[in-house]
């Protein structure tokens, strides 16, 4: 279970989840020609380099920690517009992508991850993520990740999750309709996007609590991608309770 603490931060735990999996026997019974998957606390657990970096940022920025809480899975592009004034934010964009760039220590891929990405043939998968497209290819090298060929990033649309555009994008990309596909999130953001693109949306319950993801109202709530199995047939890609 990733942490959402900060040193020197007092957060409350994330408790471990309860009452799943929510929603999914409706949408087991739905197909589709594509599954859209966020990066981080979906396919792999980057909390450790995520919360080291993020609170050197802030203690160099001179930003309070406490006020990066509940900003997961918005681009950092977006963290640092909503904290900093306009003639600071380029240089501050700047120091966050080279402290992350430069500490993959502690960097895992997540259960399920590596089994869902290899079920799917290509053209059936991508990757969209809010990281710039050198962060994430970092990431993907450092955990080896089997990233499918369509992997959409900060770098490549000016407008981050919440706003849609990553995952419409995603679906341009693979040719095929954002409203058969299935975007795989962690964060209510993202969530926010996946919706917004007319997308069904599959939560995981790694990095937010579960009250918190059925408030943005996704389909379907598990705990990982442990939890459920991508089947590809004539007819589609449908998710299913593993085991």
């Amino acid at each position: 279970m990733l942490s959402p603490r900060l040193p020197g931060v007092e957060l409350d735990p994330l408790p471990v989840p309860e009452g799943l999996p929510l929603g999914l026997d409706e949408l087991a019974r739905r197909r589709f020609d594509a599954v859209l998957f966020d990066m981080d606390g979906t396919l792999i657990d980057s909390g450790p380099v995520v919360v080291r970096s993020w609170f050197r940022w802030a203690q160099d920025e001179g930003v309070d920690p406490a006020l990066l809480a509940g900003m997961h899975g918005i681009p950092s592009a977006g963290i640092v517009e909503r904290l900093l004034p306009a003639e600071r934010r380029a240089s501050a964009l700047a120091h966050i992508d080279a402290l992350e760039i430069a500490d993959t220590d502690g960097i895992v891929v997540l259960p399920g991850a590596r089994e869902a990405l290899g079920a799917l043939p290509a053209g059936r998968a991508a990757i969209a993520t809010s990281c710039s497209r050198d962060l994430a290819r970092v990431r993907i090298e450092a955990t080896g990740v089997p990233a499918p060929a369509v992997v959409v990033t900060a770098t490549d649309t000016p407008r981050g999750k919440p706003d849609p555009a990553p995952y419409l994008l995603a679906a341009q990309r693979l040719g095929v309709d954002p409203a058969r596909c299935l975007v795989v999130e962690d964060a209510p953001a993202g969530i926010a996007a996946g919706r917004a693109a007319g997308c069904a949306v599959l939560a995981m319950a790694t990095t937010n609590r579960v009250p918190d993801l059925v408030a943005a109202q996704p389909d379907a709530v598990v705990a990982d991608l442990g939890a459920v199995q991508l089947c590809v047939g004539d007819d589609g890609v449908r998710v299913a309770p593993r085991g």
